[in-house]
């Protein structure tokens, strides 16, 4: 079995990667199987706004979304002026 990889592209969605993805398996809240459309590609929606959550359609570049990560380093900076 291969290393299933999942990254957290900045300011953009957690994209799972691997040769192994089409075994992930996504449960909802609910305990219901979640299939992804691509099951060789998964982007999971992290900015909230996907109109297909979990997964994301990109709505994350249109709402200016900030990774925590750019969200916490711009707060930091506001708070030093």
């Amino acid at each position: 079995m291969s290393q299933i990889t999942i990254t957290i592209r900045k300011n953009g969605p957690y994209f799972i990667s691997g040769d192994d993805v089409a075994n992930v398996k996504l449960v909802d809240a609910d305990g219901n199987v979640v299939q992804p459309k691509n099951p060789t590609k998964i982007s999971l929606c992290r900015c909230g706004a996907s109109s297909t959550k979990p997964f994301c359609d990109g709505t994350h570049s249109k709402i200016g979304f900030q990774g925590a990560e750019e969200a916490a380093r711009q707060f930091d900076v506001e708070q030093v002026k």
